[in-house]
């Protein structure tokens, strides 16, 4: 074959070579686009998925505030309700109305009457509709309850028996009940003297049935 041709076809083939190397260099790959829309669709998806994930955990995060907040209410509530239920403290006590009388003796028989009249008359509770009676609450003045002997009135004399005292008490106690408007006594008897701790009138004796002694 002649030089000639020869030459020319290898710079035909050199020609051709060379057209495909640019035209492949500045034209882009129709494979390679679609690749990078696909990761790019793919980040978008992977970016909107992230930004929901927050909006949700933002909304997650206020509703468990608001529900830890209502939780914590309903919790509190709760507790202070079983603290009401389980609360083994006395109702507090009201005065209603009070009376004092004075005792003019140092005996010590008279004092210690009245000390235990006294002691047996506390935390005694009346229910609405029931009647109180001191002489049934306190009941008889013995020995065995600790009473001693001290002044009384029988038959309008002064004499020492057990008991010397309790009308003192029963009086008190009367006038206390006095100054109550919801309260009515039903029964009050009295001294056959005239007795030194209040005034005429306002006394109330302690006497018992099958006995003619009244103890002031």
């Amino acid at each position: 074959m002649n030089k000639k041709y020869i030459f020319l076809i290898l710079l035909v083939i050199i020609g051709i070579l060379g057209f495909m190397f640019f035209y492949t260099r500045n034209t882009p790959n129709k494979t390679n686009k679609q690749n990078y829309n696909a990761e790019r669709t793919s980040q978008n998806t992977i970016d909107n998925a992230l930004q929901n994930s927050i909006v949700e955990d933002n909304n997650t995060s206020g509703n468990n505030t608001e529900n830890n907040a209502k939780q914590n209410l309903v919790d509190k509530n709760e507790l202070q309700k079983d603290n009401e239920n389980t609360s083994n403290e006395p109702p507090k006590e009201t005065e209603i109305a009070s009376f004092t009388t004075k005792i003019y003796t140092k005996e010590s028989g008279r004092q210690n009457n009245i000390s235990i009249a006294c002691s047996t008359l506390n935390d005694t509770t009346i229910e609405n509709g029931k009647t109180f009676s001191f002489s049934k609450t306190v009941g008889r003045a013995t020995s065995s309850k600790g009473y001693k002997k001290a002044d009384v009135f029988r038959n309008g004399d002064v004499i020492d028996a057990l008991g010397g005292g309790l009308c003192q008490v029963s009086t008190t106690l009367y006038n206390a009940v006095l100054k109550v408007k919801d309260l009515k006594v039903t029964e009050r008897h009295p001294h056959s003297n005239k007795v030194p701790y209040i005034k005429s009138g306002k006394d109330a004796a302690v006497s018992f049935r099958g006995t003619r002694s009244k103890i002031y």
